[in-house]
């Protein structure tokens, strides 16, 4: 489809390793975020493939919508857009829930989803 921005990808593929890693470590609200990074960054490369300069912004959902602009079908990581919660606040020590476990994976399986999506094109 289109040419993917590789140093976007490669850094949103270093997000996915180190939010495997946090996952393994137990660490599951730097997990997330870097999960969020991930697809954010994902997100981002496709629209740049699409001639289009990414927002300054942590939004997926805002992304997502962007890119269904250009006649391009989201439906597939909709899902993906509750991401963004994890753009800031867990990355602090006063965030009221702590990540869990099973939210932690549902990021990771969530980001890799995106990440697959964008590669496919």
């Amino acid at each position: 489809m289109h040419r993917i921005s590789c140093n976007w990808i490669a850094n949103a593929e270093k997000d996915l390793k180190w939010a495997e890693r946090m996952l393994g470590e137990g660490d599951y609200d730097y997990s997330s975020f870097h999960c969020q990074q991930a697809a954010e960054k994902a997100l981002k490369a496709l629209l740049i493939a699409l001639g289009r300069q990414p927002p300054k912004t942590h939004s997926i959902e805002h992304l997502l919508n962007l890119i269904e602009k250009e006649g391009i079908s989201v439906r597939e990581v909709w899902e993906a857009a509750r991401l963004t919660d994890y753009a800031v606040e867990a990355r602090y020590p006063d965030f009221e829930e702590p990540v869990t476990e099973k939210e932690a994976e549902k990021a990771l399986h969530l980001a890799k989803a995106v990440l697959k999506w964008v590669r496919r094109g």
